[in-house]
């Protein structure tokens, strides 16, 4: 199959090379010229594991090619995929400028018979809308127009292409609905479901589901500061919830709330939607606002336990929204970090992809190459990002470089016990908090007195 890919970002770049990957001819434009010479080049413009080697494989075989003429690429296409971008707008909305330009400049050289389809994320009725607009330009309908929205996470996101729990194709005509189902192929033929159905079903099918997973994310992290109040634990509490096979495991990790691309853009985006059409959706509304005031109020939970004062040292280990990403769209440390600053605290940082991006946003930050360098001399250590290596961060390395001796761990991936027994102070999240111990000349554990053993009661949201 002969496909063309409109949008070099994160999804078009992910969609063309693993399409390339099952055997199909793409071709993939972008207006960026910078950004194709990049890639003609080689080389990546965003961090996403396993892309870059897949994608010089890509090309190296000649399935995968760019092209700066939007004539060249699609010209011979049997399908065009828009992946583009949809940016929110003030009051919560998405601009769809960038499809219906994208449709406009499909629609001159699309050949009679193609289809047309929609990979970025939109809103309901957005397919019948490129219809129309097309159909304008070309002043017929020798096309059709589909919808096939992507589920892709960052950090994993060539997994969930090629291995995916769903594919959900949108087609208004069966033209559409047979071609789009023959791309598709190699994964049905291994038995990937298929959900075939209306173009406004796939486009609500997206939105939908990202709501209902950011509404997972927002449950636990309620869950968590009760369980906080209560001294229970959060993680055997999530444990017993997830296991429940009509809830699952999966998003139910408290963390600083969630960020990225996806989750807040859409989230809006959905109640947008509703509010558009008189459908209000209270409960996603309710998350989104809870959401942004979670991170303002674990910025003052910082402060308040670790009993930190005007001059005070913070060394934030983690920018990204997530781990295994450079993305920091929404992320908890843009919020987080200011507010640290308002309150006088000087802010050291680090993170092993997302630096670069966070620079750009973020002013009077101390930025460091390693985690242990941001936490030299710092009174107290916040995690924010999940990374692999602040996992396995060397306790003693950390204690022995820090002036006080706190940490915060708001994605609840270190052991409180190996913690504490390196003499630091753990506060984590939905778990009650654990003292510093250390080890005796007997070889005994013991409690350590005085003022690193006081924790502050959690600042209430």
């Amino acid at each position: 199959m002969h496909i063309a890919m409109i949008g070099a970002g994160y999804v078009g770049l992910t969609t063309a090379t693993c399409f390339a990957e099952m055997g199909h001819d793409v071709a993939c434009h972008d207006t960026d010229s910078e950004r194709i010479s990049q890639l003609e080049a080689g080389e990546l413009p965003i961090y996403e594991p396993r892309l870059e080697e897949a994608m010089q494989r890509m090309v190296a075989s000649g399935k995968l090619r760019f092209s700066r003429s939007g004539a060249n690429c699609v010209g011979g296409a049997d399908i065009a995929f828009l992946a583009v971008g949809t940016p929110a707008t003030p009051d919560g909305r998405i601009d769809l400028s960038q499809v219906e330009a994208a449709a406009r400049l499909v629609s001159r050289w699309l050949k009679p018979g193609a289809v047309v389809v929609i990979k970025s994320t939109v809103v309901a009725g957005t397919c019948r809308r490129v219809r129309e607009i097309m159909a304008e330009e070309r002043k017929s309908l020798d096309f059709s127009v589909a919808a096939n929205p992507e589920f892709l996470r960052e950090g994993s996101a060539m997994e969930d292409f090629l291995c995916p729990d769903r594919i959900v194709i949108g087609c208004d005509d069966r033209r559409s609905a047979l071609l789009l189902s023959e791309v598709y192929r190699p994964l049905t033929e291994r038995g990937t479901p298929k959900v075939l159905t209306s173009t406004t079903n796939a486009e609500l099918i997206k939105y939908a589901a990202n709501a209902f997973l950011a509404l997972k994310i927002g449950f636990i992290n309620e869950v968590a500061d009760l369980c906080a109040e209560t001294g229970a634990d959060v993680g055997p509490v999530a444990e017993g919830i997830g296991l429940d096979r009509r809830i699952g495991p999966s998003f139910l990790r408290p963390g600083p709330g969630y960020g990225g691309s996806c989750f807040p853009k859409d989230t809006c985006a959905f109640a947008a939607t509703g509010r558009d059409h008189g459908a209000r959706q209270f409960l996603i509304e309710t998350l989104i606002e809870r959401n942004e005031k979670r991170k303002a109020a674990l910025a003052r939970r910082i402060i308040a336990q670790g009993e930190l004062r005007k001059g005070s040292v913070v060394a934030v280990l983690g920018l990204a929204f997530k781990a295994n990403t450079d993305d920091i769209r929404e992320a908890a440390a843009l919020r987080i970090i200011p507010i640290l600053q308002k309150a006088g605290l000087r802010v050291k940082a680090h993170d092993p992809k997302a630096a670069t991006n966070a620079r750009q946003w973020l002013r009077d930050v101390e930025w460091t190459d390693t985690a242990y360098e941001a936490a030299h001399g710092a009174d107290a250590v916040v995690i924010l990002t999940e990374w692999e290596e602040y996992k396995n961060l060397d306790l003693g390395r950390l204690a022995c470089t820090m002036s006080r001796r706190v940490v915060f761990d708001y994605r609840n991936v270190l052991n409180p016990r190996a913690v504490a027994a390196h003499g630091l102070t753990y506060l984590s999240l939905g778990r009650p908090p654990v003292s510093p111990t250390r080890k005796t000349t007997r070889g005994r554990v013991s409690a350590l007195t005085g003022s690193d053993q006081r924790v502050a009661a959690p600042a209430r949201d």
